[in-house]
């Protein structure tokens, strides 16, 4: 099934009919995946998207013209901002990390607790969130713009209208929507059967990342799901050390309006209650502390990390899983000890760096360098628990003896990943 996706896929791209995705997709990117994540009616034409470009450039639509989308989202740092937490009007600080807009047309729902359902609106939301933007009103937002000889032509020409609300947040998501990434050295490996994409660190650390490392039971990934992630939600301890979250939960039951956007929005972003997470959005006790799992693509470049960005490193997100998370009463079922030795850490490090889009290899290579200099600082490091030495927090999981066989040398199709050239199984469909 998945080579009669990615044959399909391929078969697309080569001559798309009325209607299917962009010829050149980025072998990562299934011409599948790319026609079903496009909602009808909602096709990025070349005029909106450059609408929409200008808009997500645009300082002006921030209350004192001193932010944009793209302020947090810069595209010459994977669009993210490299900060903990962002910065709005008045240097302003929220309370969550930028997510990356690559691929997130791909994203069952936006934002860290999925509080958006769609691109359009996690456009309109930082507009008007105080510690973002900061405009006071959708109308306000509308008479600034209108009142911008440019734009007043432009949206009459795009969308045969004056502008509004909703063609503003239209053309910043069909943006949005060109930002597919999936041409890393891991598509090269993995879907065109380079052998030499990864080096042997990396292929170790693939086999570790499915197997002892337990990676990839939420953030798997295949042709159909490019991502690297499940699009669910897990409380893994991240905000335990800061909050009592039975506490937190009783007092968000009291204050949150469930459907109120708005209210949740500034929650969020504003307010100790952004830890609940997508309790926010729920109100349930299951999704206590639960934020969405994040993509791995282009990962090297988009520290820190987590929802609150409070790890640095990828040693420091490997040492938190190594030890199975920070204790709470709502921690996912299955976080628990890893048991990875320091090698093994180095070795999955050094696949997770493999996904970052060649577009970004300068780039990708600097923050190697520069998190490879703080292996030395492991706040998050805990050797005695991960190696079962102090706690009871599961046995480690099973992995495959790599120097007899490394399943990394298998590719999607089942044959064997050739050094330096495409596998002739990789060209056929299958039967």
């Amino acid at each position: 099934m998945l080579a009669a996706l990615l044959y399909a896929g391929a078969a697309s791209a080569e001559g798309p009919p009325q209607g299917a995705p962009p010829p050149k997709l980025p072998p990562g990117v299934s011409a599948i995946l790319w026609k079903i994540s496009v909602p009808p009616g909602k096709e990025p034409t070349p005029e909106k998207v450059a609408l929409g470009e200008k808009l997500f450039l645009d300082k002006r639509l921030s209350l004192d013209d001193s932010v944009s989308c793209s302020t947090c989202h810069d595209p010459d740092k994977g669009f993210v901002d490299g900060k903990p937490v962002s910065e709005g009007v008045e240097k302003r600080k929220g309370m969550r990390n930028s997510p990356t807009v690559l691929n997130a047309m791909f994203n069952a729902t936006q934002f860290w607790d999925g509080r958006a359902p769609t691109l359009e609106d996690q456009a309109k939301l930082p507009i008007l969130n105080p510690v973002e933007m900061a405009m006071p009103s959708p109308e306000a937002v509308v008479a600034k713009v209108r009142g911008i000889p440019e734009y007043a032509a432009e949206f009459k020409r795009v969308f045969g209208r004056e502008v509004n609300f909703d063609d503003l947040a239209s053309a910043i998501a069909a943006f949005e929507r060109t930002q597919f990434s999936g041409s890393a050295p891991f598509d090269r490996f993995l879907l065109q059967g380079d052998g030499k994409a990864l080096d042997a660190s990396a292929k170790r650390g693939w086999a570790l990342f499915n197997g002892k490392a337990r990676c990839n039971e939420c953030h798997a990934a295949n042709a159909t799901s490019p991502l690297f992630s499940d699009q669910k939600f897990h409380n893994i301890g991240i905000a335990a050390h800061k909050q009592d979250f039975v506490k937190l939960a009783q007092q968000g039951l009291r204050v949150v309006r469930t459907g109120d956007e708005k209210q949740i929005d500034e929650l969020a972003l504003q307010t100790e209650f952004s830890e609940l997470g997508r309790f926010l959005v729920t109100k349930q006790d299951n999704d206590v502390g639960s934020f969405k799992t994040p993509t791995l693509r282009n990962v090297g470049i988009t520290a820190p990390y987590m929802h609150d960005g409070s790890l640095a490193t990828l040693w420091d997100v490997m040492d938190h899983y190594n030890k199975g998370g920070i204790a709470n009463p709502f921690l996912d079922g299955g976080m628990q000890r890893l048991g990875l030795t320091e090698a093994e850490i180095d070795d999955v490090v050094a696949f997770l760096f493999t996904l970052t889009d060649e577009r970004f290899a300068k780039l990708n290579a600097k923050e190697l360098a520069k998190q490879r200099g703080r292996k030395n600082v492991r706040p998050e490091r805990d050797t005695a628990v991960a190696m079962g030495k102090k706690g009871s927090l599961g046995d480690i999981g099973f992995s495959p003896n790599v120097q007899v066989k490394n399943p990394a040398d298998i590719g999607v199709y089942g044959g064997e990943a050739s050094e330096g050239k495409t596998a002739d199984k990789a060209k056929a469909p299958a039967k």
